[in-house]
Order: C-alpha cells, then structure tokens, then sequence
C-alpha cells in the first residue's frame, strides 16, 4: 500500500470522527453556587427542610434532542445538613445514612422524554445507601439568557433504602415521604 494510498482513507476518517463529536454538544458547566439540592420530609406532622451543601452535577442535555440527554448526579451524604450540628451527626450514622459505608448517593438519568406543557419525564436509577431503585419524575427546563436552569422534585419513601432502621422504621415520628427538590443551573 502507498502512503498516499493509506494517508487519504486516515484523513477522511479522522474528518468524519471530528464532525460527528463536533455535533454532539459537549456537557454543560453547573453552577454550583447558583444550584441546589435539598429534601422535604414531615418530623411530628411538621415540614422539615435540609440541603446537601456538596454535590456535582454533570449534564448533556439539548431541548430540541431530549433523548440523547444525560444526567448524573452525586451527593456526598456527609454535607446533609437540618441545620443543627447535633441533627447533622445523628443522620450519618449507620440507622439513618450510614455515611462511613454509604459516603454518597447518586441518581443517573436512562431517559429524557417530552412531557407536556414544555416538561421532561425523566427516568434513571437512584441509589442511597447501598440500594438502587427505578424512579421517575417531572423536570422543567427554562432557559435564561446563556444558562438553563433544571427544576424538579423527585418524591422518594426513605424506608425504601432503609433510611431510618430500627425504631426509626416507625413512621409516626419521621414521616416515610421525602420529596428530594433541585435547582440546577448550568450553560
């Protein structure tokens, strides 16, 4: 085989492979300064809010191509904070999060599709403590000006990924309804 021969058909190929990632778009940058992730559950019939203060989002997503989207996320456990020192350490240990064993949870996205009135279904799996699970929820995507902003709740039952074992599994104190709420803002 000639060179020129074999240096034609190498050029040809590495222009195709060029433009076709040149067509995907690359992952959006998050905010994190900007965005949020939190939970919502009842102790005693009382809302209680707590935020995780550390986390990474990373996103590919094109509204007008949802279903080549991607999303992943990953919370480290050991920032849930209820906004009193004491309540932080008591949630780590291993009859609510066990962070020593299950430093972080995490959701990834296997779908992104249309929903109405400008909303995504998406679906992936969670996984807290050790346990995944298939889940769904609605997610509203607005733009606004360079960024686009990722709103959601994604309503969870803690007893689920066994967070609250042994006389927590009684519901009557902490409630087993969460709703898991983000805001992600990304460009």
């Amino acid at each position: 085989m000639t060179l020129k021969r074999f240096i034609k058909p190498t050029l040809l190929a590495l222009a195709a492979a060029s433009l076709a990632a040149a067509a995907h778009a690359a992952p959006l940058k998050v905010d994190a300064a900007k965005s949020s992730v939190g939970a919502t559950f009842k102790q005693l019939n009382v809302p209680v809010d707590a935020k995780f203060k550390k986390f990474t989002a990373t996103i590919d997503f094109d509204a007008a191509k949802p279903a080549e989207g991607k999303a992943s996320v990953d919370i480290d456990i050991t920032s849930f904070d209820l906004g009193e020192a004491e309540y932080n350490k008591e949630v780590l240990k291993k009859e609510w999060f066990n962070a020593a064993q299950f430093p972080k949870a995490s959701f990834v996205a296997s779908s992104i599709k249309p929903a109405a009135g400008g909303k995504f279904d998406v679906s992936g799996k969670l996984t807290i403590k050790g346990k995944s699970t298939d889940v769904s929820f609605p997610l509203t995507v607005k733009k606004d000006g360079a960024t686009q902003v990722f709103d959601g709740v994604l309503p969870i039952k803690r007893l689920t990924y066994n967070i609250g074992e042994g006389e927590w599994k009684d519901t009557g104190m902490v409630a087993d309804e969460v709703s898991i709420k983000f805001h992600i803002v990304a460009q």
